[in-house]
């Protein structure tokens, strides 16, 4: 049995559309290889090590070689491309009936209720990108003091405010009241995020002080079940957001991939001093929110490259009863139409120390048909009852 389970989601990383991805739009897709050969070649020596290059051929990524961890792909049985769906799934709530989304903005009634409680207009109200939004309403914002209303293919309602304007601690607020008496019922969407920005006209930019309200998951997750066995279940970076702050006995917020897996590495320091089973679960959400919905392919490959420096700096603080997971949600394809999520497989790497100090090489764990196998495999190692979903490859793991 591992002791510690990491599991460090590379937020929108896909790796290859999947059958149904044309129900989508999303046809032929795969953020990773794209980027890759967009960018010529991608360097990733640690990932690539770990048997990265053995899932699909990336540029640059080394294939003829003696994987250190089991690798394969993992398919999406719930229905939609979010962060949401897809976290959710990973901790075996698959969601099959999908979140509301509003191509046009939202409905009049909605937008009714928002300004009933909030005592707020709005602007925009319209599916947008982030960065443009602001630009666009950015200078009738400061003018007016109303917030900035939109969404996107995914079911968000996003309200931005320059923080001069609407202060955190309100922006916060407002957000509280969307999720408990705004989006509801029908138009219960997946998450309500606060998108604060700074700057003046012409050079708005966001800030890392976005936050996200998420519903609860509909059903029991992994977490709920390894709390209440008196595991400590440590969620870091959107983890408390996208769960509803549910399941979770430690929850630490951050800004950036690289603050991210900084406090990953303190976290294996301090849990193996605590000697105590344990779960980490990291989201990396730069790739998806700098990246992917912007359509960076050369600042995405940066961000992958630097996320593989920052590994092989966090590999060495693993134990040989530690047990790391490398996977994603969704992808985010920089390179197709539009700036939305892509309908995608995600990558899955398993690693453990034990494998290298036994001198025993990977094995391929084949496509997975559902994110949740990791619930199961995370559930079978601490002997707890699975969930209805998901196939656990504990024992496909050698050594």
């Amino acid at each position: 049995m591992f002791k510690r389970i990491i599991i460090i989601v590379l937020d929108s990383v896909g790796i290859g559309a999947l059958p149904d991805a044309q129900e989508y739009g999303d046809e032929g897709t795969n953020t990773l290889v794209h980027i890759a050969t967009a960018r010529g070649r991608l360097n990733v020596p640690n990932l690539g090590s770990l048997g990265l290059g053995l899932i699909d051929s990336i540029a640059g990524v080394a294939e003829n070689i003696i994987p250190k961890a089991c690798y394969g792909k993992m398919a999406e049985i719930s229905k939609g491309k979010d962060t949401t769906s897809g976290h959710w799934e990973i901790a075996g709530c698959p969601v099959f009936k999908p979140f509301p989304v509003y191509p046009e903005g939202f409905p009049l009634d909605v937008i009714q209720l928002f300004t009933k409680y909030t005592g707020l207009k709005v602007l925009g109200n319209k599916a947008a990108s982030g960065t443009e939004i602001i630009f666009e309403y950015g200078e009738e914002h400061l003018r007016t003091g109303f917030p900035i209303v939109y969404t996107s293919a995914d079911s968000v309602f996003q309200i931005a405010a320059h923080e001069d304007v609407i202060p955190l601690k309100r922006l916060y607020e407002l957000c509280t009241i969307t999720r408990t008496k705004v989006c509801i019922g029908q138009h219960a969407v997946g998450r309500i995020i606060a998108r604060p920005f700074i700057g003046s006209s012409g050079h708005f930019v966001r800030t890392p002080n976005r936050h996200d309200y998420s519903l609860e998951p509909a059903g029991e997750t992994m977490l709920d079940r390894l709390k209440d066995a008196g595991l400590s279940v440590i969620g870091v970076g959107k983890i408390g957001d996208i769960f509803a702050h549910r399941g979770l006995t430690e929850s630490h917020p951050t800004k950036s991939n690289q603050d991210g897996m900084e406090t990953t590495t303190i976290l294996l320091n301090q849990t193996e001093k605590q000697k105590h089973n344990s779960l980490i679960m990291v989201n990396l959400v730069d790739f998806d929110s700098l990246y992917g919905h912007r359509n960076d392919v050369n600042g995405y490959a940066a961000a992958l490259e630097q996320f593989d420096e920052n590994l092989g700096q966090m590999l060495p603080y693993l134990k040989d009863d530690d047990l790391l997971i490398i996977t994603a949600d969704h992808g985010c394809d920089p390179t197709a139409n539009g700036t939305d999520h892509t309908r995608e497989y995600v990558p899955l790497l398993a690693y453990t120390p034990n494998l290298a100090y036994k001198n025993i090489a990977g094995k391929a764990l084949g496509i997975r048909t559902s994110f949740a196998d990791i619930a199961a495999t995370i559930l079978d190692n601490f002997h707890l009852t699975p969930l209805p979903y998901g196939s656990s490859f504990l024992h496909d793991i050698p050594g």
